[in-house]
Formats: structure tokens, C-alpha cells, sequence
């Protein structure tokens, strides 16, 4: 299989409908901008925001966007990297997922709406899981595979060596897939709102 390969069309709308039948709110938009364009749209004024470590926030240009400051929100993240006392900045960090937004990507993500988050640490998953009011997943389409098993076979197969490979350059050390996140929908009974940004680009791993 084809791991860089944008889904078709067909894919992508088959992927949206899975989506919205598990309370998540799905959208295409044909780059990497338009999906910046999107989250400036729907973060409003004054909330705050946390964001997970993601090659395809970084390529998009929301990380470089968040950290100019040209923003009205409450950047969470540049709070617990300027607290320098480690003690005060593990505070602030567990403190982070009762954000309002908290923002990522996906690793693979099924044509019938399942996707997998892998994380070394699992700092990103309280979030996800439960704490954060609000969710935005950027994905680009080409992480779209045909059933949910497809999407752990992309996940060992695909993203892992290249995640460690990443990791390697950027921190001298590198990482281990300890926690996988199944994501199979979201209960309308919680009030919270997940939204995935599908992106016909190549983005990300």
C-alpha cells in the first residue's frame, strides 16, 4: 500500500459521512493554508489553546503563527515553556488540558471513521480523551486507509520509522510507540465539538 498516496475523492467523502455518523464534524479544503484559514476562523477570541507536537501543524504554518503572537488566544504552550522552575512548569503543564482548544493530527484514519494517535509520553491524550471542550484534528488525506485495521498496519509499518527517524534528528534520542488512542467517535452527551480538517496535500507522515 501506498502510505504517501492522496485518497481519492470518493475516499475522502466516503471517510466525511463515517465521521459525522461518530459526532465528528469532518471538512475538506484543498491545502495546508486554507486549513490555517479555518482554525483562525473557528477559535474565537480569548480561548485558550494547547497544541501537540505535529510535523503537519509545523507545516501548515499554525505552530509559527501561534508562537508571532498575532492572535487573540491564550497560547498555553508558550506559558509552560517560559516558566523555567521545573516544579511550576509541571503544574502548568497538567494545568494545559483543561484547555479550550487543543489542537493535532492523526497517525491513520479510516474510510469508516476510526482513527489511531500514538504518543510516547501520552501527554497529548488527556485532551483528546476527555479534558479539552474542543478538538481540531488536521489530516492530510493521504493518511485515509480502507478499514480500521489498515490503520495499524500504516501506524507500524509507515509512520513509527519515520516518526523515530524525525525524533532522532530533532532530540538525539528516539521515541517508542508506549500509548496508542483508538478514537471510534464521541458522545453527543459530553457537549464537546471534533472537529477534522481533511487536507488534499501531503502533509505530515
Amino acid at each position: 500500500m501506498d502510505y504517501n498516496k492522496l485518497a481519492t475523492k470518493e475516499s475522502v467523502e466516503k471517510t466525511i459521512e463515517a465521521l459525522k455518523a461518530r459526532n465528528v464534524e469532518a471538512m475538506f479544503v484543498p491545502s495546508g493554508g486554507e486549513a490555517l484559514r479555518k482554525i483562525k476562523e473557528l477559535i474565537p477570541k480569548g480561548a485558550s489553546v494547547m497544541n501537540g507536537s505535529s510535523v503537519t501543524l509545523e507545516q501548515i504554518g499554525f505552530v509559527d503563527y501561534l508562537k508571532s503572537g498575532a492572535h487573540d488566544w491564550n497560547n498555553l504552550h508558550e506559558a509552560i515553556l517560559a516558566e523555567k522552575d521545573p516544579v511550576k512548569q509541571a503544574v502548568l503543564r497538567k494545568q494545559s488540558v483543561l484547555s479550550d482548544y487543543y489542537l493535532g493530527s492523526v497517525h491513520a484514519l479510516a474510510e469508516t471513521g476510526e482513527f489511531v494517535i500514538a504518543s510516547n509520553t501520552g501527554s497529548q491524550l488527556p485532551h483528546i480523551v476527555f479534558t479539552s471542550s474542543n478538538l481540531i484534528f488536521v489530516v492530510s488525506t493521504k493518511k485515509i486507509v480502507p478499514t480500521f485495521a489498515d490503520t495499524f498496519k500504516r501506524l507500524d509499518e509507515h509512520v513509527m520509522p519515520l516518526e523515530n527517524e524525525h525524533i532522532m534528528k530533532k532530540y538525539g534520542r528516539g521515541t517508542q510507540q508506549n500509548k496508542v488512542l483508538v478514537f471510534k467517535g464521541e458522545s453527543s452527551m459530553m457537549g464537546r465539538k471534533v472537529t477534522m480538517i481533511l487536507v488534499n496535500e501531503d502533509l505530515g507522515f
